[in-house]
């Protein structure tokens, strides 16, 4: 009985700590994933993106995210699952930061910028920043 315990919680701990599938994106997201990403190579995730460094972004699908840093870096935010209708005409991404910037762990929604109504919600999972070589 203990050992079946212990499987059972060794399952549930698994399951809690399984990546995501990553998103599928239709050939015109790929393109501009890749324009964004292209000649950088991606680095170790960070926790959060300051605010100062959250203005020009990109909205690549309805799971990605991608915030330019000057030339050189390009932060990749994954979102978790509920996000879809985020970059469909209309809808906008708004999230609430409380201190850090954005941070992993942060919950998101996207509103019918037209109504003023939520369509969905989201974690902010995996900050990836992308960098030039030699930056």
């Amino acid at each position: 009985m203990r050992s079946v315990s212990i499987l059972l919680l060794g399952a549930v701990l698994v399951s809690c700590t399984a990546v995501p599938p990553p998103p599928t994106r239709d050939a015109s997201q790929q393109q501009q994933f890749l324009r964004l990403t292209g000649d950088k190579l991606a680095g170790p995730p960070i926790n959060c993106i300051p605010s100062y460094n959250q203005n020009d972004m990109s909205i690549v699908d309805g799971r990605t995210i991608a915030f330019r840093v000057g030339t050189g870096t390009v932060n990749v935010v994954n979102l978790s699952e509920g996000c879809g209708m985020l970059g469909v005409g209309g809808y906008a991404l708004q999230t609430r930061s409380f201190g850090q910037g954005l941070c992993t762990g942060d919950i998101a929604q996207v509103v019918d910028v037209l109504n003023h109504m939520t369509v969905g919600s989201c974690s902010i999972g995996p900050i990836i920043p992308y960098t030039r070589p030699g930056h």
